[in-house]
Parts: C-alpha cells; sequence; structure tokens
C-alpha cells in the first residue's frame, strides 16, 4: 500500500509539471503530426510549372497554357519576364518556361515556334518533371498542327479550308477526351499507411524516453539526500523501490491511454477489443521501460550520466524497433532488433492493429516484455541504493 501510495504521488507530480505533460504529450502529437504531414499526403507527383508568355493574345500560346492548367499535376503561375529571372537568381523557382512574342504568328503560317526553358542548376527534380510534361503538351499540339497541315494538303481545292481545319479539329478534340490508347495505373500491393506505420513507434519512443530519463531523478534525489530521508519514515527500502517502479508503470501506461485514445478519436485506428488488448501491450511496455529506467539509476552517479544514458538507449531501441524504416529479414539489423524492447512492443501493437490478431497471436513479445520487465526488476533491486557510495 505505502508502494501505492509513493508512485501515485510521483504521478501527480508528473501530471502538474507543464514541462513533463508537454514532452510526454505534446511532442509526440507534434511529431506523428510532421510525420503525418510528410508521408501522408497524395504520392501521386505535382508541381508548378511557371510560365512567361510574351505571346500575349496568341491562339497557341494560350492553347499550351490552357492544356497544362487541364492538367491535375500542376499548377500553373504566370510570371512576368523580370519576375521569373529575379525568382531564379534567388533560387526560388529553379524553372521558367518562356513562350516567346509571334510564338502563334509563327505557327500559324507553318513556321516553327520555339519554348525557352530558363533552369537554375538542372531545374532540380520537380523542374525536369515539369520540362516533361511541358515537351509532352508542345508536342501533341505539334502533332495537331502537322495533322491539319497533312489533311488540308491532301483536300487542297476539293473541300474549303474552314470546313477541313473544323472537321479536323473535331477528330483531334475527341482522341484527347477518349484516345484512342488509354494508361490505366494499377499499384501492385498496398500503399503504407503512415498512421499505422508510425504511431505504435512513436508512442513507445516517448514512453520509454519519459520512464528512462526519470533515473535522473532518483540519481538526483539520491545526491541530495530525499531517499535516505525517506527511510526516516516507516517506508522501507523495498517499499521505496517498488513505489518507483509502480510510478514509472503508471506514468508510462497514463501517457500510452491518453495518445492512444487521440489516435482512435482521430483516426479510428482501434476496434473496441483490440483497443484494450492494445493497453494492455502499453502496460507491459511500461513495465519494462519502468525496470530498465530504474537499471539505468543503480548504474549511473550523475544525472547527466542519467540522462546521456536514457537517451542513448532510447534511441538505439527506437532506431533497432523499426520505428522509422523497416528492419529486413535476414540482416544483422534484425538480430541486433531482438535487444530493443520496442521491437516486441510495435511488433505486438502491429499485430493487433494491422493484422486484427488477438493477445494470443502475440504470445512472445508478450513473453519477452514480462521477462524484461522481471529481470529488470531484479537486477535493479539488488542494487538499488538510497545513498551515494
Amino acid at each position: 500500500m505505502r508502494s501505492i501510495l509513493v508512485a501515485l504521488k510521483e504521478v501527480k507530480t508528473f501530471l502538474q509539471d507543464r514541462g513533463d505533460l508537454a514532452f510526454s504529450l505534446l511532442l509526440p502529437v507534434i511529431v506523428f503530426a510532421l510525420i503525418y504531414g510528410a508521408f501522408g499526403g497524395d504520392v501521386n507527383f505535382h508541381g508548378t510549372a511557371n510560365i512567361v508568355n510574351q505571346d500575349q493574345g496568341g491562339v497557341y500560346s494560350q492553347l499550351i497554357i490552357d492544356r497544362l492548367t487541364e492538367n491535375k499535376s500542376l499548377t500553373v503561375t504566370q510570371l512576368s519576364a523580370a519576375d521569373a529571372d529575379s525568382q531564379l537568381a534567388k533560387s526560388d523557382i529553379l524553372l521558367a518556361v518562356v513562350i516567346p512574342a509571334g510564338f502563334s504568328a509563327d505557327l500559324a503560317v507553318g513556321n516553327p515556334g520555339q519554348l525557352t526553358f530558363k533552369e537554375r542548376g538542372n531545374g532540380g527534380q520537380e523542374g525536369q518533371i515539369v520540362a516533361g510534361i511541358v515537351r509532352a503538351a508542345a508536342d501533341r499540339i505539334s502533332q495537331e498542327l502537322a495533322a491539319q497541315a497533312q489533311v488540308q494538303t491532301a483536300l487542297a481545292g476539293q473541300i474549303p479550308a474552314g470546313q477541313i481545319q473544323i472537321t479536323v479539329q473535331k477528330f483531334l478534340d475527341r482522341e484527347n477526351q477518349s484516345p484512342t490508347v488509354g494508361v490505366t495505373e494499377q499499384p501492385i500491393g498496398t500503399s503504407p499507411d503512415p498512421v499505422k506505420q508510425f504511431l505504435p513507434g512513436i508512442v513507445t519512443m516517448f514512453v520509454l524516453f519519459s520512464i528512462t530519463l526519470n533515473a535522473r531523478s532518483i540519481v538526483e534525489e539520491r545526491k541530495k539526500g530525499t531517499l535516505e530521508r525517506l527511510m526516516t519514515t516507516r517506508l522501507s527500502t523495498g517499499q521505496l523501490f517498488t513505489g518507483k517502479f509502480l510510478s514509472g508503470i503508471f506514468r508510462g501506461f497514463l501517457q500510452t491511454i491518453i495518445l492512444i485514445l487521440l489516435a482512435y478519436a482521430v483516426f479510428q485506428l482501434f476496434t473496441p477489443l483490440n483497443f484494450f488488448e492494445t493497453l494492455v501491450i502499453a502496460l507491459l511496455f511500461s513495465a519494462a521501460a519502468s525496470a530498465i529506467g530504474l537499471v539505468i539509476a543503480v548504474v549511473v552517479r550523475s544525472e547527466d550520466a542519467a540522462t546521456w544514458f536514457a537517451t542513448t538507449v532510447t534511441m538505439a531501441m527506437t532506431m533497432l524497433g523499426g520505428t522509422f524504416f523497416s528492419i529486413t529479414s535476414g540482416t544483422i539489423w534484425e538480430t541486433l532488433s531482438k535487444f530493443s524492447i520496442n521491437t516486441y512492443a510495435n511488433q505486438a501493437i502491429n499485430k493487433l492493429v494491422i493484422d486484427g490478431s488477438t493477445l494470443g497471436d502475440a504470445g512472445m513479445q508478450i513473453i519477452v516484455l514480462v521477462g524484461v520487465a522481471v529481470i529488470g526488476f531484479i537486477i535493479a533491486r539488488v542494487f538499488f541504493r538510497v545513498t551515494e557510495r
């Protein structure tokens, strides 16, 4: 009972500390929002075509702009020549397409027209793709003009030129709307879902970090004599140690509940059943992380060392746990990942959320988390001390 009171007191202190709350709750939400914004959007290309139209009022220059505007992959922005040069000089844009004066007049009389690409460097990856789209639009117009010229030559003197032009254009427009050769996209496999891919790892990363960072406070309390003064009460060393262990569990579990509830409310990620099953995994992970935090506290002798140790352990387990990239089977990384408790927590949560499995299917992961919690608890208890050596 006294151990639980110690744990509840520390959790109350955690809830009253705005800095801890911001780090434990607000920061993971912000990090996930940034990752979701970076990887959760449309995977198709979208770029900006910066057009300098010096052929104002020209039929064919406007036709090119209209064709580019119809392309859903592009946003067309028209600039003056001076603005384009200024933005290119400052690298605000990397590519500008210049339609010269007289462009439409040249095409109307059968002379070739020339577009100019002004590039900063090689135009960048987006600029190269945009340039390809512009070339394709120009080539299509060139082919249409060539088709009209050939038909007019073949039927010269037989049908009025105006009628030939109208008829040919009608068939060209029909071809543009319903091409003879169409292209469809057939995705292979499933597109990665950033919510399912990153959320479990981010939650476990911040829970592990916040719990292991508690080692600093234990070291600080030992140095200041706070732990020793607590022993003047009826609190025993075992009760104090167990209270610290439980406080880590309560804190991590509370943090996980709030983050998972947010994910449930925003993304509808869980069913009611696997929501509660996920909480079971979160409780076991919090116990394992709390044990690791206590091991750090009994190993190090200074607050700075505790911070360094907690940060190193968290980052190593986060990376090896496959939080930000998948671990390839059969590699040395897969072998090293087995030493990260994040690996087992992430695997268990993914089984529940992505695969629709049950806790029984995560038996191995549960055993590992329980084993780390028990072994870590025993090691930390053996070496736990309330005074500095």
